[in-house]
């Protein structure tokens, strides 16, 4: 089992960034003590962010890894199958060289009748 750590102290570097954002959207005649207080309720906001961001890095992480691994495990059902036979194979040719070749031997044709005509 994992061990979840609870109340843990926040880094210095969100509390000091939750401070300068407190500072930057203090208005006139607040107090050191409510600037404070909003100070470390945007670090809880923080906080809450980056737990938020981890979880879901993690879930990334497993469908990846799930992804991977069904990946891995697919060829080799596929090696295992045998392939089915299509009887039915249809190839479609396109009509246009079959129409220019056929103009052209009747072209051929009527040249050679006319040359010897005259």
């Amino acid at each position: 089992m994992t061990t979840i750590k609870k109340n843990t102290a926040p880094s210095t570097e969100t509390q000091i960034e939750a401070l300068r954002v407190a500072k930057a959207t203090q208005k006139e005649g607040q107090t050191k003590e409510q600037t404070k207080l909003i100070a470390q309720g945007i670090q809880k906001g923080i906080e809450q962010y980056k737990k938020q961001q981890k979880a879901k890095a993690r879930e990334r992480d497993k469908l990846k890894k799930k992804n991977a691994q069904s990946k891995n495990n697919q060829p080799q059902i596929a090696t295992t199958t045998t392939p089915i036979a299509n009887p039915n194979i249809i190839y479609k040719q396109h009509w246009l060289p079959w129409a220019i070749t056929i103009t052209s031997w009747i072209g051929f044709g009527i040249y050679l009748i006319y040359t010897r005509a005259l």
